[in-house]
């Protein structure tokens, strides 16, 4: 493993520390909203099966006129404001939106002196053990490695290590970046993300 760097927020551009956190707080928003299972249904008086007939006579009774026994106050009746499977959460989250959140969220972590780049994230034997001792070596709770492009035997080391998280430079997002207590990057993503800030 090459030596690791150290980033402080001294060492980003300028416009790292100037985005507002609200930019990373309306992304991670959006994103965990797109993920939703949206699962969650439930039938209105409409879809319940039977109560095609009316209960019992409208006058005569001395009782309230009820027109279906699947009406919503009846017990087994259909559900008012329910929730419906059908509805979209998707939240739209502008491109410059997308990468200030994302200065922020490594701005962040350079301040707290979580960001470590490296000149390449590589685990040429494809070995867990090999890759844990790589991992460790970062003395972090859990890392987010990025790399320009993910090779087999480095993903097949990695993929089974719970502390660590190998994403390529194409799917680093903001959420990804925060959720991460450090991030391990390669120094030619890293130069790619400062160069366009």
């Amino acid at each position: 493993m090459s030596k690791a760097v150290v980033i402080k927020i001294s060492d980003l551009p300028e416009a790292f520390s100037e985005v507002h956190p609200h930019n990373l707080w309306l992304y991670c928003k959006a994103y965990e909203a797109r993920n939703r299972a949206n699962s969650a249904q439930t039938k209105n008086r409409s879809e319940v099966r039977g109560g095609g007939k009316k209960p019992f006579a409208q006058k005569g009774g001395g009782r309230a006129r009820q027109g279906s026994i699947r009406a919503p106050q009846f017990r087994g009746g259909g559900v008012v404001f329910g929730p419906s499977n059908n509805r979209n959460y998707n939240q739209k989250v502008n491109k410059k939106q997308k990468r200030l959140a994302l200065m922020h969220a490594i701005a962040e972590k350079a301040a707290n002196e979580k960001v470590f780049v490296v000149d390449n994230i590589i685990i040429e034997s494809g070995k867990t053990k090999d890759a844990k001792e790589f991992v460790a070596g970062f003395k972090q709770r859990d890392v987010l490695l990025v790399k320009e492009m993910i090779d087999d035997k480095t993903f097949l080391a990695l993929r089974n290590l719970q502390e660590s998280y190998l994403i390529e430079e194409s799917e680093l997002n903001a959420y990804l970046v925060a959720a991460y207590h450090s991030i391990v990057i390669e120094k030619s993503v890293f130069e790619k993300l400062t160069k366009e800030a």
